[in-house]
């Protein structure tokens, strides 16, 4: 099963040494057909991995591969993230955070992979919750 992919996984995924790695890994690994990210996910990972050069084009080749898929065009979508940021703007939101949400009502049978538990906070925007795939929700 696809999944849209939020910044904390890939991280994890590439960074050994992060708590999470072992379960990014399985999580990543178990997936069918490409990851869905956004570019504001894309350019937060990539900052965070800018320790390890090898891992930021380990990264960019996922995107080259297509395992890893840009699938939000932030200029189609822009009034919707103002809404969101604006509704959320007590958590606060990031940029990030309101792609992969509208991300998830675009894409609504993909689950939000992350390690954010604020994304176990945020709806939709019929107020259904997102469908969350986080390690405090793992056997």
């Amino acid at each position: 099963m696809t999944a849209i992919v939020d910044t904390g996984p890939l991280v994890a995924f590439f960074n050994r040494s992060e708590r999470h790695h072992h379960w990014a890994v399985e999580q990543l690994d178990r997936r069918t057909g490409s990851l869905l990210v956004c570019e504001p996910v894309l350019t937060e990972a990539w900052h965070l991995l800018s320790r390890f050069p090898r891992t930021q084009e380990a990264l960019l080749e996922l995107v080259a591969s297509s395992a890893i898929r840009v699938a939000f065009a932030l200029d189609d979508n822009v009034q919707d993230i103002v809404k969101l940021v604006m509704k959320y703007r007590d958590t606060p939101m990031s940029l990030a955070d309101a792609c992969v949400v509208r991300m998830a009502e675009i894409h609504a049978r993909a689950p939000v992979l992350t390690l954010d538990s604020d994304f176990l906070i945020y709806r939709r925007r019929d107020r259904s919750p997102l469908e969350v795939i986080h390690p405090s929700m793992s056997p």
